[in-house]
């Protein structure tokens, strides 16, 4: 057993970044990517490599200057020319990859040069040569080349509407597809025939390749009739524009070209290689919390839903640890990962996790022995330079005393600015990594901390 920390704030922050540091690109792409008397190898695949051969690099999200690092570090003077979109501030140093940084989540006109920069690159591309393309959460905001007829604004104003109605990413991902000319599926059929070799970091429920990113060099699952139906669910139609609403009515009825779809002879050539999904940053978070004395339980892989709903789970999973030891004794950690959605209801600033806390810190109030942590792997919550937050049982009563009503900035979705002066903000900076989010929950001994365990008092 390792020494614990000073607080449950240390052993939390240490439980969340062992998850982060096991799910880094460099470390997962040299476990699948390897260059051996001039072939390249991907897992159980051998690419022999010829005088003809050229090997470009591309893709988008904010984990990829790290793994265009890594096939570097790998591929050296052998890339012939390459480059990433990623979220600004989340750029690395590169040799023969260029970097261009663009918006997110919300696309902006740099993520559209990206994308017809890519365009013209891989129009370029025949049957010898060799493309990776490097896939990770971000990559649909940030790769934003609308249709004809559809312009930037038209996708920014759609996206702006689903993040407000709470859709997840699955919903705005089937969505931005079919406004897209390189999402779901249309990169690849403009790269054909190349050889296209996908490596992706999923930040995605279920780790479906054509949500990750929107799946630019996948088949794409979705249809105009899905689309259309999740503009009809959160009742949008109000709020977009007429361009959008009628490609997706003339999408549904068959007018409109689909985007290419399993079997399509443009993914003859193509392989999608999973890298990291948030399961393994799970399971490295839980042997991390072992190693510390705690008795790890798993709640969920696939936590999505409000964010307010996830963190009740959370904190009466917490109560039955007080109550009776189960799911586990004392001391204990829950851990569990996905991505969690916020309703907006006022007109604060934070972050799912920072609002799925500051649910918790109300719920667990004078409940000294609980402490709850959740953060973005990625090093950032929402439009903030946070990745998280930490409660625990004194958090309600430290904020009064500096005037703050939590049940206050909980409505108004202020939690940003609810932790920043108790100091419990996680600030981490970009970490070069994506796969959604963790939740960590610490019970401990009743003779460690002074004890209170009330009955569990839902939140309204």
């Amino acid at each position: 057993m390792k020494q614990r920390g000073d607080s449950l704030k240390d052993d939390a922050v240490d439980i969340f970044l062992a998850g982060v540091n096991a799910v880094q690109p460099g470390q997962k792409i040299k476990k699948h990517v390897r260059l051996e008397n001039n072939r390249i190898f991907v897992d159980d695949r051998k690419f022999p490599l010829h005088d003809r051969t050229n090997i470009y690099v591309v893709g988008s999200g904010k984990a990829s200057a790290a793994m265009a690092q890594a096939l570097e570090e790998i591929l050296g003077d052998r890339i012939h020319s390459g480059f990433i979109v990623t979220k600004y501030g989340h750029d690395l140093p590169l040799k023969k990859i260029a970097v261009r940084e663009a918006g997110h989540p919300v696309p902006d006109e740099n993520g559209e040069k990206a994308a017809e920069e890519m365009v013209a690159l891989l129009s370029t591309v025949g049957e010898n040569d060799i493309v990776f393309f490097l896939a990770s959460g971000g990559g649909s905001a940030l790769l934003a080349l609308p249709v004809p007829g559809i312009t930037l604004n038209d996708k920014i104003l759609v996206t702006e509407a689903l993040l407000r109605a709470g859709a997840s990413i699955r919903e705005i991902n089937t969505v931005r597809k079919h406004l897209s000319a390189v999402k779901g599926g249309q990169l690849a059929r403009i790269a054909y025939p190349a050889t296209v070799i996908t490596l992706m970091i999923s930040d995605v429920v279920g780790n479906d390749p054509d949500i990750i990113a929107s799946g630019p060099t996948v088949p794409d699952n979705s249809t105009f009739a899905d689309g259309r139906a999740v503009l009809n669910r959160y009742n949008l139609g109000s709020l977009l524009p007429g361009s959008v609403l009628n490609r997706f009515k003339r999408g549904a009825a068959g007018e409109l070209e689909e985007t290419p779809k399993p079997g399509d002879p443009v993914f003859k050539r193509s392989r999608n290689i999973l890298i990291a999904s948030n399961l393994q940053a799970i399971e490295a978070a839980g042997s991390r919390a072992e190693e510390l004395g705690y008795n790890t339980h798993v709640l969920s892989t696939e936590m999505e839903g409000d964010t307010r709903t996830a963190s009740r789970i959370h904190t009466k999973a917490a109560a039955g640890i007080c109550q009776n030891g189960r799911p586990v004794p004392p001391p204990a950690c829950l851990i569990s990962g996905g991505e969690t959605t916020v309703f907006i209801r006022g007109n604060g600033k934070g972050g799912r996790n920072q609002e799925f806390v500051l649910a918790a810190a109300i719920a667990i109030d004078g409940r000294e022995n609980t402490a709850v942590l959740s953060g973005g792997t990625d090093g950032t919550d929402g439009p903030t330079d946070a990745a998280g937050a930490f409660a625990d049982g004194t958090t309600i009563r430290r904020a009064a005393a500096l005037g703050m009503n939590a049940g206050e900035y909980l409505d108004n979705n202020d939690s940003y600015h609810f932790f920043k002066p108790l100091g419990d903000l996680v600030v981490t900076g970009p970490t070069h990594t994506n796969v959604m989010d963790l939740h960590v929950v610490l019970v401990c001994e009743r003779w460690e901390f002074p004890f209170f365990c009330p009955e569990y008092q839902g939140i309204k």
